[in-house]
């Protein structure tokens, strides 16, 4: 397979180390972070984002101390540094109401563009959550982020799990194919209104419904920003096939990534999008000296979970993801260890010394690029 048919892919990299703030990478063989901006400029090179905690709480449901800070000032220092170590993106969180530990919360759009405002390259992925958006908001307010950042805007449609988020905002509780269904129409949306002529753009759908939208000035990236969207469910994989840009995935072991991506790969090409999908897999990293230093860092995580928060997540998810044909939501095959890091981070095991955490990255590679019987 040639290096231009390959596919890119993020590890979306949530960190708790020594005295980094959780986000600052760890360079190896003597690169610093000027070298390795020159080597990330391969452009078959894996991908690197980090998770924004514009919400409170850390990036893990435990009461154990954390060096992680939701407010803008020590956000803006974790962007400039992931920067200046090559990252390419970053990734905000929406969540309208308190849950999971979050107590506090920024918007989403807002906050990236904050942070937008203080770098120079990375890219930020706006989390949107359809049904407190409406598309033709949602596509202005990017546009004219993508304007005036020069292209550094991205979007990432979340389909939603938190009923009460949603009724706390005015907004009907669909079931999950409905939700999925929904966010299909709002991906397909957005990807008309970008790229429509100057005639407008009119879309007929039963969530959506609008005449000749005329968005100007349009988007600087072409053919539209990046749009990521994630899920474990059919719905979320073949909306992964059919509409998004990326397919995000939650942290797993090899295997499961290896299944999920080939999955999404056959439902790409039986709807003509062959080889148009690429994968974003979800990792929690955990430095330090020795493995077993390492693995204690993890029990001690988990040993001093929220356990409160933790079950409250775990009863939300399931029956957000009851009513799947399968039962397969997003956290369906989750413990309740696993869930006290947003989204399984510790399945992907990025847990041990910076060798072997740049040795399971480059297993994470080669899992990509595996063709899996899928002809793409």
């Amino acid at each position: 397979m040639s290096a231009r048919k390959r596919q890119k892919t993020v590890a979306s990299n949530s960190s708790e180390t020594n005295g980094t703030n959780g986000h600052n990478v760890e360079t190896t063989h003597g690169y610093t972070p000027a070298t390795q901006l020159e080597l990330n400029q391969d452009p078959d090179r894996l991908l690197f984002a980090y998770w924004v905690p514009n919400v409170s709480g850390g990036l893990v449901v435990s009461k154990i101390a954390q060096k992680t800070n939701w407010d803008l000032a020590s956000n803006v220092q974790y962007a400039k540094t992931a920067e200046s170590y090559g990252f390419e993106y970053a990734l905000t969180q929406i969540r309208f109401t308190a849950s999971y530990g979050a107590e506090n919360q920024h918007e989403s759009v807002s906050f990236s563009q904050a942070l937008l405002h203080n770098t120079e390259r990375i890219k930020l992925i706006a989390a949107i959550l359809p049904g407190p958006w409406n598309p033709t908001i949602a596509a202005k307010q990017i546009a004219s982020i993508d304007n005036y950042t020069n292209g550094r805007i991205a979007v990432n449609i979340v389909s939603g799990w938190n009923k009460s988020e949603f009724t706390a905002v005015g907004q009907w509780w669909l079931e999950h194919a409905e939700r999925y269904r929904r966010s299909n129409e709002f991906i397909r949306a957005l990807k008309g209104i970008w790229t429509a002529d100057d005639e407008g753009f009119t879309f007929g759908g039963d969530f959506y419904q609008f005449r000749n939208y005329k968005l100007a000035p349009k988007p600087l990236q072409k053919p539209h920003p990046e749009i990521f969207q994630g899920g474990n469910s059919d719905d979320a994989r073949n909306n992964g096939a059919e509409v998004s840009d990326w397919y995000f995935m939650n942290g797993n072991d090899l295997d499961g990534f290896r299944e999920q991506i080939a999955d999404v790969k056959e439902r790409a090409r039986k709807v003509g999008r062959k080889g148009k999908v690429k994968f974003a897999v979800n990792g929690f990293v955990i430095i330090r000296e020795t493995e077993e230093e390492a693995i204690r860092v993890l029990r001690e995580i988990q040993g001093k979970a929220d356990t409160e928060a933790v079950k409250a997540f775990r009863e939300a998810v399931q029956q957000a993801g009851a009513s799947t044909g399968n039962k397969k939501g997003m956290w369906a095959d989750s413990k309740l260890e696993d869930l006290v890091q947003y989204n399984d981070g510790f399945k992907t095991k990025l847990i041990g010394t910076k060798e072997q955490i740049a040795d399971r990255i480059l297993l994470l590679v080669r899992v990509r690029w595996v063709d899996h019987k899928c002809k793409v």
